[in-house]
């Protein structure tokens, strides 16, 4: 299976939305950081945040695992920290997803331009959850669900993305179905 490091975003968002467990399903074992633990889980809890007691279970049943952050990249997160003006915590989920040769779940526009500039692949809440359809974790009823339910948060998606991540949707959709055909065929 392939390695996968995580921000703080797609475990959030889909932990808001009861699907954390497609992340298992897709990736069995995701690494994440200790800042972002304490973005999704510490503070989480500390603010009652119901997501968060989903991660701790994630953290518990030993599929969301922290990593250790290398200490030979210290310097490097620092100095990325500064030069991108991005979080310290972000720049070591990149350093680490570039250390391990990792795919990236990130949501963050600038993270994932960075990630791909450190030639990493990158999923977000989004590739999950079409992902997840591909393969039959998920009915094409619940990303319009989805949909809706991150909107009531504050996961911003525009109406004409909305629009193209169902329109996405609907084509695999069809995909499956046909291949479904072929095989009783």
């Amino acid at each position: 299976m392939v390695t996968v490091v995580s921000d703080a975003g797609p475990l959030i968002h889909l932990s808001q939305i009861s699907k954390l467990d497609l992340v298992r399903k897709l990736f069995g074992v995701v690494f994440i950081t200790d800042g972002v633990k304490v973005e999704v889980f510490d503070k989480g809890m500390e603010f009652g945040h119901a997501d968060a007691k989903a991660i701790g279970k994630g953290l518990a049943d030993g599929w969301l695992k922290i990593a250790s952050f290398p200490q030979f990249l210290a310097s490097s997160a620092a100095k990325l920290e500064k030069a991108e003006n991005i979080s310290q915590t972000d720049a070591e989920t990149l350093l680490l997803a570039v250390d391990k040769k990792a795919v990236l779940l990130v949501d963050e526009k600038l993270l994932t331009n960075l990630a791909k500039m450190y030639g990493l692949k990158v999923w977000n809440t989004w590739t999950i959850l079409l992902q997840s359809l591909r393969e039959d974790y998920l009915e094409l009823n619940e990303i319009n669900v989805a949909i809706n339910e991150l909107r009531k948060t504050k996961f911003t998606l525009n109406e004409k993305q909305a629009q193209e991540l169902l329109a996405d949707a609907k084509v695999i959709e069809k995909h499956k179905r046909k291949i479904n055909k072929q095989k009783f065929s």
